[in-house]
C-alpha cells in the first residue's frame, strides 16, 4: 500500500467566494478520478473548516501499489484535475509513504 497525502493553499487574490468555489471544484475533480482509476484503495479530498489549519485543501488517498500511483498520476482525468488546481493555488506539499 502507498498512502500519498497532498494539501494546497488557495491563491490569496481568489475572494471568499472564489476559493470556496475552487475549493469545491477541486474535491469533485479529484474524486470523480477514483471512478474511472484502478487500484485506488480510497480517496478523500478534504476542505478546511477550521482557523488552526495553515492548509486550504487537503487530498488523502491509498494506492494497492506505486504502480497505482503512477498511473493515476498519469490518468487524463487526474492531468485535467491537476492542471485546473495548478491555476487556482499558490503552493503544494506531498507526502507518500
Amino acid at each position: 500500500m502507498v498512502h500519498h497525502i497532498v494539501m494546497w493553499n488557495l491563491k490569496e487574490e481568489l475572494n471568499a467566494q472564489e476559493k470556496k468555489e475552487a475549493a469545491v471544484l477541486i474535491k469533485e475533480k479529484l474524486e470523480a478520478v477514483k471512478e474511472v482509476v484502478e487500484g485506488i484503495v480510497s480517496l478523500e479530498v478534504v476542505i478546511n473548516q477550521r482557523e488552526s489549519s495553515n492548509k486550504d485543501v487537503g487530498l488523502i488517498s491509498v494506492f494497492e501499489t506505486a504502480e497505482a500511483l503512477e498511473a493515476y498520476q498519469k490518468h487524463p482525468a487526474h492531468v485535467e484535475a491537476a492542471g485546473y488546481i495548478k491555476m487556482v493555488t499558490c503552493d503544494r506539499v506531498c507526502l507518500d509513504y
